[in-house]
């Protein structure tokens, strides 16, 4: 069973996982596997198709590769209501409720739109609402996963990898009574 501070701290891995590479995103990758070979060892491994990518490829490769996957792939757009809504009303209507909620929190965005993985899961990382929390990764960041990873049909490809590690991890703390508690 995870934490709420341990959970939290997986999410704000996730969430740096997720943006554009930084120069400490080999310190995060390994830091997430850590923890989760602690709480959640079958996540950990699932995780380590990505951080074999990070160790073995150039900084340069792993922004091309980022790149590729989430901004020249309309299908792999990683924003939770474009995933949900497409770009339709109901999108903005998801994102005018999510800057509500964040409000609420005090909580900003860092650097991307609000519905951004890396910005939902930097929130999750941060709140203690379980209600809040449990109701953003239920009816938002798991149907987000599922299309993602549906959209990168590669097996092999890091970023599924990725996808398919933060979408167990989400769910079994998800199935989990009182895991969060």
């Amino acid at each position: 069973m995870t934490g709420l501070q341990t959970h939290q701290d997986i999410c704000r891995h996730f969430s740096v996982l997720l943006s554009y590479p930084g120069t400490k995103v080999r310190e995060t990758a390994a830091a997430c596997q850590q923890l989760l070979r602690q709480n959640r060892p079958e996540v950990a491994t699932l995780l380590q198709r990505f951080v074999d990518h990070l160790v073995t490829g150039d900084p340069a490769q792993n922004e091309e590769l980022f790149t590729a996957t989430f901004d020249l792939q309309p299908l792999c757009h990683p924003y939770v209501g474009y995933q949900l809504c497409g770009e339709s009303q109901q999108r903005t209507l998801f994102l005018i409720k999510l800057q509500e909620i964040y409000r609420q929190h005090d909580y900003r965005p860092v650097s991307e739109l609000p519905d951004h993985l890396s910005e939902v899961l930097r929130f999750i990382g941060i709140t203690d609402d379980q209600g809040c929390r449990q109701e953003l990764i239920n009816d938002g960041l798991l149907p987000a996963l599922d299309k993602l990873i549906a959209a990168i049909d590669n097996e092999d490809h890091p970023y599924q990898g990725l996808l398919v590690a933060l979408h167990s991890f989400l769910s079994e703390n998800s199935a989990e009574k009182g895991a969060l508690s």
